[in-house]
């Protein structure tokens, strides 16, 4: 029984239903196949990696695919035979196609294959029109947060030298 019921958060809350979405969609998936495993970093606020563990796979074989906010990865079975007869499968060599929901604004930097790890560096940019701006009252010019938090640093570091 692993229905999570977003119901009563939907009420509470303004324009995040694609976030209870995504979660829905996430809990559905996940008694799928796990094939192949993979991990997700942050290195920063805006800097992410996805690394997957494709041993077996060769550049040839693996497929990444970025859409608006859908990352595709396919591996695609090798047809080749071993030189010798298989005692034991426990490498497993079979096609597969593993789907992430980006955020918006995020895009693939760059992919690389090393040691049987596929892994992809992703970067969230959000244009400027969509970053924060701080709204002046009284008729005050509209300027960046960034910029505001300059400015309060800058009077705060002016009223200590008036101090002394």
């Amino acid at each position: 029984m692993n229905r999570f019921d977003f119901t009563p958060y939907r009420r509470s809350t303004v324009g995040f239903d694609r976030l209870f979405d995504l979660l829905e969609t996430s809990a559905r998936q996940s008694g799928g196949d796990n094939y192949p495993p993979f991990n997700i970093e942050r290195f920063g606020a805006d800097s992410y990696r996805i690394t997957l563990a494709v041993a077996g796979f060769g550049n040839n074989d693996l497929d990444i695919t970025a859409q608006q906010n859908l990352l595709t990865v396919q591996g695609k079975k090798r047809a080749d035979a071993p030189e010798g007869e298989l005692l034991h499968v426990g490498i497993a060599n079979r096609g597969f196609e593993r789907r992430f929901e980006l955020a918006d604004y995020v895009r693939v930097e760059h992919a690389d294959l090393k040691d049987g790890l596929l892994l992809i560096d992703l970067i969230r940019e959000v244009p400027e029109a969509m970053k924060p701006k701080k709204i002046g009252i009284g008729g005050h010019p509209a300027i960046e947060a960034d910029d505001a938090a300059k400015d309060e640093q800058d009077d705060a570091g002016s009223d200590d030298a008036a101090a002394a």
